[in-house]
């Protein structure tokens, strides 16, 4: 056995690649065996998922891996981290920091990429790779050849070891090694081996079951087994075989796959040829690449110097312009001052006693002064001492060159899905890439706040890792625009047709069906999460039909929201099925809900009552005066616009087509209840309501009708747009 340790130092050096951890890069310390049958060092393992679970509990902030400088996790995992994070998924929450065993059951592999799913007992139920662990030990003796393992018994200064005991995990040198093992007794039949500090236990224990052995191999899990995870555990139903057939099985595809790679060396030599040939070409593309592209940049500096000169010397000719008017004009004032000038020279003209002389000279001279004591009396510079038409607008080429980037024709344009994207309390934006091939690593979304006051646009922008993204903090009653497009390295698409949408008028109130007030079971049908509500005909209108003769009984059932406003301005939309008949909807004041559930069940059309003392118009006249609430009408897939004296005459004008979504926006501090397209955010209809008293939703039925409340965007929109 002593000689299991001496492998030769260039073949244990040649595979130091497949020896080192792919989350810290340094060689292996008690490596774990991954589901997905990679090896991650035991201490990196844990370090991620207390990084995983920080980030869980901090929001994904940025510190939560700084404490952690032994591992080393790529930009790529961290993301993963942070997505899984901000799903919610696979935490257990409950966790103290200095806890020894972190419980997440998600585990972001470091080797594929991908999210693993480590099961209940998470890092306990991962075997330990110690096949592994014996490789890394050789090659570390075999690159610390020169230190010498001592001895752990022998007294100061220790001997060099020459033997290491595997069931007693120690070193020992000769002599150490017989006091400790005398011929003859139980500890003379230890295993030993050259010496080594790596030991690993005789014995492979199940980690699902500690007091068991493994003596099976399941096929589908690709994984040790012991008797009792076959008999009652996860591995009930799996197929397994003996521990033995599976040590053969593998061990011969393994050899076979071996010599298959050994005899295909001339091959693979002639692979690592062709790729040393390609290394090289692609460091001469890339230096081709950054040649073009600099002699690019070198351009746009040539366009941008002779730009810059070029407006450099307008602003010189014009400043040395305006400094020669100026100039002109302070010495003409200058010759307005006393003995100066013009000032000077009349002064001495005055002298002259001839006055021929004079008139000859003064009148000419006399025009001058004039003109001096006009400009005196009206100053005006001659010149502007501002530059403001010099002013150089560059913000649409500013916005050009954040553009700036390398296109790719292979690499297609994002398409921003409007049926997905939807604006409620928060936004929720989806988009799609028309072809399969050539799928961005990731995406910028960027939206603005539409506004005309506004010259330049600034654009708020956000990476994404999905296809949908939950835009939150979005001012109301405005219009937004997003775009996106996707990111492959270096090389982005164009970017995609900017879509707008309006986000509601007010605060998105949130409220559910009330199943206690006023509610009827018999003719109405509420869900579990109270957020739809169906009607249903029931007995009680059969019963009820030997009274039928002619007509029908026209019933409307009603139901209002669980929580009530009672101030403020507020928005909720729901949608009405396009099968509905007839359905109303509106608010309704407290003081005002024990009159409508005691009152309005059950209306017959006094129209077929014998006794009535109405017609059918001074009846839908006063049945609609006594309305304890102002609502709107919808059903057949149509909206009915109240009748009002500024409505429109002509009935048809007044009927719209039925929107997918349903808005309510109502303003107690005004006193304005409006109905809107919620799909569009456009005002269908507006009327005044006595907010004095707490105003509820509300919401009636009669006939086939169901009305479902809309939900609000959530973070659970991204991942299951996500999934699709």
């Amino acid at each position: 056995m002593e000689g299991d340790s001496l492998e030769s130092p260039v073949a244990i050096k040649g595979i130091e690649r497949e020896l080192i951890c792919p989350a810290c890069k340094e060689l292996f310390t008690h490596p774990l065996i991954l589901p997905c049958q990679h090896n991650v060092c035991h201490k990196c393992v844990k370090e991620i998922l207390f990084a995983f679970e920080d980030s869980f509990a901090d929001g994904g902030s940025e510190s939560s891996n700084q404490s952690s400088p032994r591992i080393k996790i790529s930009s790529s995992s961290m993301d993963r981290i942070d997505r899984i994070s901000r799903s919610g998924f696979g935490i257990y929450t409950g966790r103290k920091r200095n806890s020894l065993t972190p419980r997440s059951s998600l585990f972001p592999c470091p080797g594929c990429q991908r999210d693993i799913d480590l099961g209940e007992r998470g890092i306990n139920g991962l075997f330990r790779n110690f096949t592994l662990e014996t490789i890394v030990e050789r090659y570390r003796q075999a690159a610390r050849a020169a230190i010498a393992i001592m001895c752990d018994f022998c007294k100061p200064p220790p001997q060099e070891s020459t033997k290491s005991c595997m069931d007693c995990s120690a070193s020992y040198c000769n002599e150490c090694f017989k006091i400790h093992h005398p011929w003859g007794s139980p500890k003379a039949q230890h295993e030993y081996v050259g010496p080594t500090t790596n030991f690993r236990p005789k014995i492979l224990m199940c980690p699902e079951h500690e007091t068991e052995r493994v003596n099976m191999y399941c096929e589908i899990c690709r994984r040790p087994v012991c008797n009792l995870c076959k008999r009652g555990g996860c591995h009930a139903n799996h197929r397994v075989t003996t521990m033995s057939t599976a040590y053969k099985t593998l061990k011969e595809r393994l050899s076979k796959d071996i010599e298959y790679l050994i005899s295909k060396e001339s091959q693979v030599k002639a692979h690592i040829t062709q790729l040393d040939l390609l290394l090289k070409e692609t460091e001469c593309n890339s230096e081709r690449a950054k040649e073009e592209a600099s002699q690019s940049f070198e351009k746009l500096y040539h366009v941008l110097e002779e730009k810059k000169s070029a407006a450099l010397r307008a602003i010189e000719t014009s400043k040395n312009l305006r400094l020669e008017k100026l100039q002109m004009q302070a010495e003409e004032y200058q010759g307005l001052l006393e003995n100066n000038g013009l000032v000077g020279y009349a002064q001495e003209v005055l002298k002259e006693t001839d006055p021929s002389c004079f008139v000859q000279t003064a009148k000419q001279l006399h025009v001058r002064i004039q003109k001096a004591t006009e400009s005196l009396k009206s100053f005006r510079p001659a010149a502007e001492t501002t530059f403001e038409d010099f002013v150089v607008d560059i913000a649409k080429q500013e916005e050009i060159l954040a553009d700036l980037s390398f296109h790719s024709n292979g690499l297609e344009v994002p398409e921003i899905n409007e049926e997905q994207s939807r604006m409620y309390n928060k936004a929720l934006i989806s988009w799609e890439c028309p072809g399969k091939t050539d799928s961005a690593d990731i995406y910028v979304l960027e939206y603005h706040k539409l506004n005309r006051d506004e010259e330049s646009v600034a654009w708020q922008e956000v990476e994404v890792c999905s296809k949908s993204k939950v835009i939150s903090d979005l001012d109301d009653d405005s219009s937004y625009a997003f775009r996106v497009r996707g990111y492959k390295g270096s090389i982005c698409s164009l970017w995609s047709r900017e879509v707008i949408l309006r986000t509601p008028p007010a605060p998105v109130f949130s409220f559910l069906f009330d199943d206690k007030c006023g509610y009827n079971s018999e003719h109405l049908l509420l869900n579990s999460r109270r957020t739809s509500v169906e009607s249903r005909a029931g007995f009680s209108l059969l019963l009820g039909s030997e009274r039928m003769q002619v007509g029908c009984y026209t019933t409307l059932d009603y139901i209002i929201g669980d929580t009530g406003i009672a101030k403020g301005k507020h928005f909720w939309a729901f949608h009405v099925e396009a099968y509905s008949y007839l359905v109303k909807v509106g608010v309704i004041s407290s003081d005002k809900i024990q009159k409508l559930f005691h009152n309005t069940h059950d209306v017959t059309s006094p129209r077929y009552e014998q006794d009535s003392g109405h017609d059918s118009g001074s009846e839908e006249a006063f049945f609609d005066s006594l309305q304890p609430f102002t609502l709107v009408t919808v059903g057949m897939k149509k909206f009915f616009i109240p009748t009002t004296p500024t409505a429109p005459k002509d009935p048809a004008s007044r009927i719209l087509p039925l929107p997918l979504s349903l808005g309510i926006c109502l303003d107690c501090d005004k006193g304005k209840v409006g109905f809107y397209d919620a799909g569009r955010m456009k005002c269908l209809y507006e009327c005044e309501v006595d907010c004095s008293g707490i105003m509820y939703p509300a919401f009636a039925l009669m006939g086939g009708a169901a009305v479902h409340l809309e939900e609000p965007v959530t973070a659970k929109y991204e991942e299951y747009h996500d999934d699709i």
